[in-house]
């Protein structure tokens, strides 16, 4: 098997939106429609209020925000985080690279207003920014009515404080993922666990994902919903025929193996074919695999609601989908 090396870096920050929403079975009325639909979310700064409050206040945080106050921990321990050094460098940096939350409540708006168009019984959580110790694994918490936001998980992937943690990671501690990862969490809720263990029913399963965001983020771009770089975007682009060569000549669509979640599905520095390329590769290329499944399923059948194609079995999906690579 042959892989190549994309050679010319297109730049999808600059697609049209127009083309993105025509593409993902919208259209500008439906757009309009969504954009003009009443909804306003407001960011709440709880990382300012707990670190800024006087300690007698202490009380009166831990009514207003019960969940973030385990009963195992008596209030010395808070008062000490309070006033802990590396929380308020956490907070400083976190001051100095959000000195508004407008933006950011203008992207997860844009997002639920997608969600509730595409599902009207969603709630409007309540949205909490805090500080965690930049824990990276969780940099989004979300529940019908709740919605915690890891603030200093998101400084930007160069950002001094993530010296140390793997670039693979780092480059999704960016703003601009936030969205995606909280349709994500969303999407969680949607879509039924695969049917079997095979590598397919997990590539599909977890292209759903992706695919999901196709209608509920159409504005971001393609690499942004992956959580890759435009750079590994492009090389997913030009090497498709001939990863899928590689699954289908090594009969790994139907193994069971759990070992080829680890090489394909699981995020990573790179995905693990066992050859020289490998470090050119993204992680969790079996993923973006299963989303040009699905979008191939959906060029055949595009009148497909999308609760309808989230609880499709993988297996039907796939037999469906007539599925080939682009050349």
């Amino acid at each position: 098997m042959r892989l190549i090396i994309g050679c010319t870096i297109r730049i999808f920050n600059f697609i049209p939106l127009f083309l993105v929403i025509m593409s993902c079975n919208h259209t500008p009325s439906k757009e309009s429609e969504i954009l003009s639909m009443p909804l306003e979310l407001t960011l709440e700064r709880f990382d300012k209020k707990f670190h800024l409050s006087p300690t007698e206040d202490l009380p009166q945080l831990k009514a207003h925000y019960p969940f973030l106050f385990p009963d195992r921990f008596n209030d010395s321990v808070w008062i000490r985080r309070q006033k802990d050094s590396l929380q308020l460098l956490l907070l400083e940096n976190v001051e100095a690279k959000f000195p508004s939350m407008e933006p950011l409540e203008n992207n997860l708006e844009y997002l639920f207003k997608h969600l509730k168009y595409y599902f009207p019984k969603t709630p409007i959580p309540r949205i909490i920014g805090l500080i965690n110790n930049v824990d990276y694994q969780s940099k989004t918490i979300y529940s019908d009515s709740l919605l915690l936001i890891s603030l200093d998980t998101y400084l930007g992937a160069e950002h001094e404080l993530y010296e140390g943690i793997p670039q693979y990671i780092r480059q999704e501690m960016d703003v601009k993922y936030l969205s995606s990862h909280v349709a994500d969490k969303f999407a969680e809720y949607k879509i039924p666990p695969p049917k079997d263990r095979s590598l397919l029913s997990q590539m599909i399963y977890f292209g759903k994902k992706i695919y999901f965001k196709d209608w509920v983020l159409p504005g971001l771009t393609d690499a942004q919903k992956m959580g890759y770089t435009d750079m590994q975007l492009q090389w997913a682009l030009e090497n498709e025929i001939y990863m899928w060569q590689y699954f289908v000549e090594r009969q790994l669509l139907f193994s069971t193996d759990p070992a080829l979640a680890n090489r394909f599905i699981e995020p990573a520095p790179f995905s693990k074919f066992y050859l020289e390329i490998d470090n050119d590769s993204p992680g969790r290329i079996g993923i973006w695999l299963g989303w040009q499944i699905i979008k191939s399923y959906m060029e055949r059948y595009p009148e497909t609601q999308i609760q309808t194609l989230l609880s499709l079995p993988e297996q039907t999906l796939f037999s469906k989908s007539n599925y080939k690579p682009r050349r």
